[in-house]
């Protein structure tokens, strides 16, 4: 019972917004983000990352390329993200800040993009794995449309 009133409220709160979707709120446990109403994130690649400071690049090879925000999470092992540059196709960049330690199972804030809805070819993120385990980190990039 406290499931469908849950399930009723997510639906009215769509029906609300004007922004109803297949699936009310569904959990991807595989990204450990949570689709709702309002969101729909979508992984766009990963790279396992060295111990030291280092950048290293995803290539963004998703069918539909407009993105609005991006999250990094980091698993099996934390870092320490500086900053992150995000490559439009048209050949124009954008660079975040970001200064956060992530931990392991852990994701960053979400990032921002200017512009309207641009293509993003690549995102190379710069980091450390300071003051974190021995164990490599899988880096994993989440956009939202």
């Amino acid at each position: 019972m406290k499931n469908l009133v849950s399930v009723l409220a997510i639906v009215f709160a769509c029906t609300f917004n004007n922004s109803i979707i297949a699936a009310p709120s569904v959990s991807d446990q595989s990204s450990g983000i949570k689709n709702s109403c309002s969101q729909r994130w979508e992984k766009l690649g990963s790279r396992k990352v060295n111990y030291r400071l280092d950048r290293d690049e995803i290539y963004v090879t998703a069918r539909e390329g407009h993105f609005t925000k991006l999250k990094l999470q980091a698993n099996k092992g934390g870092i320490n993200l500086h900053k992150v540059v995000v490559h439009f196709a048209n050949g124009t960049t954008q660079t975040v800040r970001v200064n956060q330690s992530i931990p392991a199972g852990g994701m960053s804030k979400a990032l921002d993009l200017n512009g309207n809805r641009r293509v993003i070819s690549k995102v190379v993120f710069y980091y450390d794995t300071k003051n974190f385990s021995s164990k490599k980190a899988n880096v994993t990039l989440f956009g939202r449309h």
